[in-house]
């Protein structure tokens, strides 16, 4: 009993914590309105949570998000993992304006990432599409860091003008008070031979030399396995012959204009001769290689570009998280 006296007061430990937890008053505030130290607060928190007498929990499907991002990081080797909870969007919004809505969530996320790891020493490579063009939305242009952005690959004169690589890097370099270069040529060329030709220009050949020094790469990704849902099957990107031979060869989806199959690994058509594009295997020695994607119907196709390991920076929406971690066996 005497060792009890020397202990604080279980009235003084519910009071600290009805304070701080109910009415949200600053550890400073309730050390004031008690007459006790800031420590002494902290170490009252932490009794509270010890005996139970406070209960601190993640609630569904904030708890899950953060059970895959681990589950995923850890089973991939990845350097990180963000799981947008998309499903709470259920109920809140058209069924038909879901998708989208899903897609800018998971955009905001990786602009907020960007910001967040992006130096004034990188050079940062971007992708087409419609997600990095809501992840350029998104940035903050208060934010200014004056770093190098650079397109990885060819023009899409089929695409949408504010879609195509050479306006994205443009707006980013913009947002962060940067400088950007560009490949202003078509990326998808009819012959291996006017690749060549345009590489061995000077001003192009420079942009494929600072490849090997991007340090952070932004893209989305295409899925092309089990149902042709990239758009670059959609746009008057591809013929129909060349969409036939990359499904003959097992194309599971595309990545900055490259296809690749289950595996990761680039698909064995004359596409890969006539694509004016960084090369797979310079962008895999990118430091941090971020891709943002959304839609459990990519499930497929992400899971062959972490066994390519064509990622280290996942930013994904909770349904395509649990896709992804179901087919993988996690």
């Amino acid at each position: 009993m005497k060792s009890e006296v020397f202990n604080p007061s279980l009235c003084i430990v519910l009071k600290t914590a009805h304070l701080y937890y109910i009415e949200k008053k600053s550890q400073k505030e309730v050390a004031e309105e008690l007459n006790i130290s800031n420590a002494t607060v902290s170490r009252l928190l932490k009794r509270a949570e010890a005996e139970g007498i406070i209960s601190i929990e993640i609630r569904s499907p904030y708890c899950e998000c953060i059970q895959l991002e681990k589950s995923l990081c850890a089973h991939f080797g990845l350097k990180e993992v963000i799981v947008v909870p998309a499903t709470r969007l259920k109920g809140q919004v058209a069924e038909s304006s879901e998708e989208e809505e899903t897609k800018k969530m998971v955009a905001l996320e990786a602009a907020r990432y960007v910001q967040r790891v992006l130096s004034h020493d990188d050079l940062l490579g971007i992708a087409w599409g419609g997600t990095m063009y809501y992840v350029i939305q998104y940035l903050n242009p208060c934010q200014k860091v004056g770093a190098s952005f650079v397109t990885l690959h060819g023009s899409l004169s089929c695409c949408d003008y504010n879609l195509d690589v050479n306006t994205l890097v443009q707006r980013m370099a913009m947002a962060f008070g940067g400088k950007h270069y560009s490949i202003a040529s078509e990326g998808l060329m009819d012959t291996s031979e006017q690749v060549r030709m345009l590489t061995s220009q000077k001003r192009v050949s420079q942009i494929f030399e600072s490849f090997k020094n991007v340090t952070i790469s932004v893209s989305g990704t295409g899925s092309l396995y089990p149902n042709a849902d990239s758009p670059l099957s959609r746009l008057a990107y591809l013929k129909a012959e060349e969409l036939a031979e990359l499904r003959e060869k097992g194309a599971y989806g595309d990545l900055m204009l490259r296809f690749f199959d289950a595996n990761g690994e680039e698909c064995p058509t004359d596409l890969k001769e006539r694509t004016l594009a960084i090369d797979l295997d310079v962008y895999r020695s990118i430091p941090t290689k971020m891709i943002a994607a959304s839609g459990a119907k990519k499930a497929h196709t992400l899971l062959a570009l972490l066994k390519g390991r064509l990622v280290d920076v996942l930013v994904i929406d909770d349904k395509l998280a649990l896709a992804v971690s179901r087919l993988g066996g996690l």
